[in-house]
């Protein structure tokens, strides 16, 4: 092989390696989800501040670990679809259990938190730190 062919055919793989090492959507969801989060959990937006920790672990399988208001997460999932990215999991205060699910919108979380035992829905806001 010609120099020019061996440095060819060195080129051609250029793609492949990079795609070999680029981040796969599971990857990528993980990247997106996981990390520490500032839960806003203020009824109206002129309230007074009041925010809570929600700390996510997303896995390669899409389970996801972690804490939310100081309690485990007892269950989760994580998914992408229709381009957005998602998580949903169930926590308990010791008196009830609470659904959560929430959804990626321009580098913050929207979602909402159902407190089964205590009957109400509260929409919330996320932002990472």
């Amino acid at each position: 092989m010609g120099r020019l062919s061996h440095i060819a055919a060195r080129l051609a793989l250029v793609p492949l390696a990079a795609a070999l090492v680029a981040a796969t959507p599971v990857e990528e969801r993980a990247a997106a989800l996981s990390g520490t989060w500032s839960v806003d959990l203020r009824v109206e937006l002129t309230d007074e501040p009041y925010s809570q920790p929600m700390v996510l672990t997303v896995a390669a399988d899409g389970g996801v670990t972690g804490s939310f208001y100081n309690s485990d997460i007892l269950a989760g999932r994580a998914g992408t679809a229709q381009g957005r990215t998602c998580v949903a999991f169930r926590t308990t205060d010791g008196q009830g259990l609470y659904h959560t699910s929430a959804c990626l919108v321009d580098g913050k979380m929207v979602g909402q938190t159902w407190a089964e035992g205590r009957n109400f829905v509260l929409p919330w806001t996320a932002t990472r730190g």
